[in-house]
């Protein structure tokens, strides 16, 4: 089971901001730089990071960090 300890330190490298601590309820209203790109580069660092692949419409529907940890979670289970 994937937690937030295992995706902080991708959104840090992703973001290139040490100082990201991510909760369930984390937006991209959180973190200044997620934008477009970064949220681009940080799906594909999700797949390989993890090894599964993202529909687009998934991604769409998703509130926060934490509902993309669930996931996350179903496509490892």
């Amino acid at each position: 089971m994937i937690t937030l300890e295992m995706l902080n330190p991708i959104f840090r490298q992703v973001f290139d901001d040490e100082s990201i601590v991510l909760t369930r309820s984390t937006t991209a209203d959180d973190i200044e730089e997620w934008d477009s790109l970064t949220h681009m580069n940080l799906v594909i660092a999700l797949e390989l990071g993890f090894k599964i692949k993202f529909a687009l419409g998934e991604l769409q529907r998703l509130k926060n960090v934490g509902e993309m940890l669930d996931l996350i979670n179903r496509k490892l289970a």
